[in-house]
């Protein structure tokens, strides 16, 4: 059955096609690889996984709240246009902000699906070949898990946003490989993976949490993987190199805070648009969201020597320098961690249920 049934809005963009240049990179070389990423190699494919048999999907959702958070994520929260509304209004307010994050998140993994199949194609090294080849895998799952998180239990969906769409046309129309990295394994990801710990650590649903627990794990390594790749081209750049790279990142971060704004869902909902942005500028919660955001990209960017005025000065305007000098490493792991220790609990209940039937 088709599912743009489900869109809340026409999706004009399906079928979306833009022209892009693309270099082919054939590596001659396959004795000389990084031990670092054939490390990460070996890890992505041993932690390969399957979400028809790792998600238990008979977990429903409440229509009311699908993944039980706070009404505190909701940007209106707290507002006149918040408050006067009743039960009713608030939960569909509620189902339809929780859909709208979710889309964009499934899009932005059929982004990094299509812009790893390209790095596959562009990477001058075998080793990052190696690598993306499981990242394709990887990104083609998740975009398979949010979909059904979607389709089959919210039952709604969102289009792309305008600033992701720019961003992913920017990143993927242009020749050169490592533009792809900086769009996708660094920005859309590294901003992913701050999106979907919000969700996975607010989230009392328990289906939610998996699903954004299991993607997370997969994209700690696909972080690490772009820091590895660029963090070795970029000790070469010249000086005009870097410049256009610093250029690119500036604009790509503005684009990035501006995505989750969600103007196409208020007007749909039939709420002022621009009275519902600025409550969001204004919110203390969003403020503290919107930085959080940049957790994992202000860090991964100055490990890979993108560090210049310009870069530094964007971030000082959008308060998230706190966040240079935080352990990635550690947060990444953290991120497999949690992955693990999730398996371990649904494995200790499942058996002690077990033991109960059996007794």
């Amino acid at each position: 059955m088709s599912t743009m049934r489900r869109y809340a809005l026409p999706v004009d963009q399906t079928g979306w096609r833009f022209q892009g240049q693309t270099e082919t990179g054939f590596s001659w070389e396959y004795d000389e690889p990084r031990d670092r990423l054939l490390r990460l190699y070996d890890k992505a494919k041993r932690d390969q996984w399957d979400q028809a048999t790792r998600i238990d999907w008979s977990t429903d959702l409440d229509p009311e709240n699908p993944m039980q958070l706070d009404d505190r994520m909701i940007s209106i929260h707290g507002t006149e246009l918040w408050n006067k509304l009743d039960n009713k209004q608030k939960a569909h307010v509620r189902r339809h902000a929780q859909a709208w994050n979710v889309s964009q998140l499934m899009h932005g993994e059929q982004g990094a699906l299509i812009a790893t199949a390209r790095i596959v194609q562009m990477a001058p090294d075998m080793d990052a070949k190696f690598y993306a080849a499981t990242q394709v895998m990887d990104e083609a799952r998740h975009v398979e898990s949010y979909s059904r998180l979607l389709h089959e239990k919210f039952e709604l969906a969102y289009p792309m946003t305008t600033p992701l769409k720019t961003l992913l046309e920017q990143g993927l129309s242009d020749s050169r490989w490592d533009f792809v990295y900086l769009c996708m394994q660094v920005l859309i990801e590294g901003l992913a993976l701050a999106a979907f710990q919000r969700l996975r650590d607010y989230s009392k649903n328990p289906l939610a949490v998996a699903v954004n627990a299991y993607v997370m794990q997969d994209e700690a390594r696909h972080v690490a993987f772009g820091r590895i790749a660029l963090q070795d081209f970029y000790k070469e750049l010249t000086d005009h190199e870097r410049a256009e790279r610093e250029e690119f990142l500036v604009e790509g971060c503005y684009l990035m805070r501006d995505r989750f704004d969600a103007r196409e869902m208020w007007e749909h909902l039939g709420f002022p648009v621009a009275e519902c942005v600025e409550a969001a500028m204004i919110s203390e919660n969003q403020r503290i969201f919107r930085a959080q955001l940049f957790s994992r990209i202000v860090p991964t960017v100055k490990d890979i020597g993108l560090w210049g005025p310009k870069v530094r000065a964007a971030y000082q305007d959008m308060g998230v320098m706190q966040f240079a000098d935080t352990d990635l490493g550690a947060k990444l792991q953290a991120d497999e961690d949690w992955a693990k220790d999730l398996d371990a609990r649904r494995a200790l209940n499942a058996h002690q249920a077990a033991d109960a039937a059996s007794a």
